[in-house]
């Protein structure tokens, strides 16, 4: 079952799940964040990462390279009409091993033709989540650093898993900025 507000900020302020954590929806002005009746809006960080290899026919996800993308730092990004980029949270999540997250992008960009990827967080995966943002949409469109990009919905499982993220010692643990794919 998806968990409730109260669950979301008792774990975030007893087990730090959640770092920062805002314990209010926060609107006024600003694509919203923070804790909402089932779920988590978490913010957009300041860095972003553009593909600099040119386009081709084929993007092989196996043989791309860290230094294959260009770093920026923004307040507020324009991504481009027709273009994806990678950006991360602003939160640096620890997930319990007995739960498992969904994410799903705000409504806000997607009615403005931009839909964020981000994987499920597994149990005992802990890091800033690494966000794909693909603007669909034939003009460019602003992304704001500090303002919300996607909830986030926790599922508290009845059973715990045998073997967490921690456990398999995966990839992406702890990851500590935008991270591209590992093989």
């Amino acid at each position: 079952m998806p968990q409730p507000d109260s669950w979301i900020e008792r774990m975030a302020q007893d087990h730090h799940m959640i770092e920062p954590f805002e314990p209010q929806q926060v609107r006024a002005g600003v694509v919203s964040y923070g804790v909402s009746s089932y779920g988590y809006d978490m913010r957009l960080a300041d860095e972003f990462q553009l593909l600099r290899l040119p386009q081709g026919p084929v993007l092989d996800p196996k043989q791309v390279a860290a230094d294959d993308f260009e770093r920026v730092r923004s307040r507020v990004f324009t991504l481009a009409a027709g273009s994806y980029c990678l950006g991360r949270s602003l939160e640096y999540f620890r997930i319990p091993r007995n739960v498992l997250t969904l994410a799903t992008g705000k409504s806000t960009y997607a009615r403005a033709g931009v839909f964020v990827n981000v994987t499920p967080f597994e149990p005992e995966w802990e890091g800033f989540v690494t966000i794909a943002i693909f603007n669909t949409g034939r003009s460019a469109v602003n992304l704001y650093a500090g303002e919300g990009i996607a909830q986030v919905i926790f599922f508290l499982c009845q059973d715990v898993c045998r073997a967490s993220y921690a456990d398999r010692k995966g990839k992406y643990q702890a990851s500590g900025q935008v991270t591209a794919s590992r093989i």
